[in-house]
């Protein structure tokens, strides 16, 4: 659930990582049936994913909120947003997006010395301001991937079938995969996850018609919007005008 939340979060895409060409994805999001041929299969673990969130992770998360202050959580939001600028370099200069890798190679530099390890966001203070990282689903995109089909996946979420494809890469190049002492490796998860659980909170209000097909929707327009830098061509209405 907490995968799905996020793809429901719309973002405007800072200008300074506008640099690529934009990526012309399928209209698929508008045609059910082509996107999402294992709707069965994948509603059966969108399903399982709100179960593991009402009864696991929900509950952690509101008892983590209680105990923690605000400041706290956006420290930790500020400390592992940073570190996750080291993936979003790689693929941006995977993607020949210069621009993109040198802006959050900036962020990185100056967060880690000025920022104390990244706790205080400084780089925004910078002309630096945060902005959607780049994954390595993306990448794909703009090496040529087809998108593929529509896909949920246990307790990952919803993904299509080239973000699912990346899904090893984006392990092996987040630097919190290195860290070799279990215990403070499995902090950082667990305080990464309820962070951005209880960010989502708020947002479940806006929730509306059939969730399943509400997140797939959300899922779909936002990954077009990433993979094309927020370049997106905005279609509505354009029958009418013929």
């Amino acid at each position: 659930m907490l995968s799905l939340l996020l793809t429901a979060i719309s973002a405007s895409a800072d200008d300074v990582t506008q640099q690529a060409a934009p990526v012309v994805e399928s209209e698929a999001t508008l045609t059910r049936s082509a996107v999402d041929p294992w709707e069965n299969f994948n509603r059966s673990m969108f399903s399982f994913n709100e179960h593991a969130d009402k009864y696991v992770l929900k509950p952690f998360t509101n008892a983590y909120v209680r105990l923690t202050p605000g400041f706290f959580r956006r420290g930790v939001d500020n400390a592992l947003s940073n570190v996750m600028e080291i993936p979003s370099a790689f693929n941006g200069l995977l993607q020949g997006n210069l621009r993109s890798a040198g802006h959050d190679t900036g962020r990185l530099l100056v967060n880690s010395t000025l920022g104390l390890a990244g706790i205080v966001d400084v780089a925004q203070y910078m002309n630096l301001k945060q902005t959607d990282n780049e994954d390595f689903g993306q990448t794909l995109a703009v090496w040529g991937m087809g998108s593929g089909p529509y896909l949920v996946l246990p307790l990952l979420g919803p993904r299509n079938v080239r973000d699912a494809a990346a899904v090893p890469v984006d392990w092996y190049t987040d630097p919190t995969t290195y860290v070799e002492h279990i215990p403070t490796k499995n902090t950082l998860r667990a305080a990464s996850i309820l962070n951005t659980r209880a960010n989502l909170m708020p947002l479940e209000k806006s929730i509306t018609g059939d969730k399943y097909v509400f997140f797939r929707e959300a899922y779909l327009q936002r990954r077009n919007f990433l993979v094309n830098n927020g370049k997106v061509e905005d279609s509505f209405g354009e029958e009418d005008e013929q």
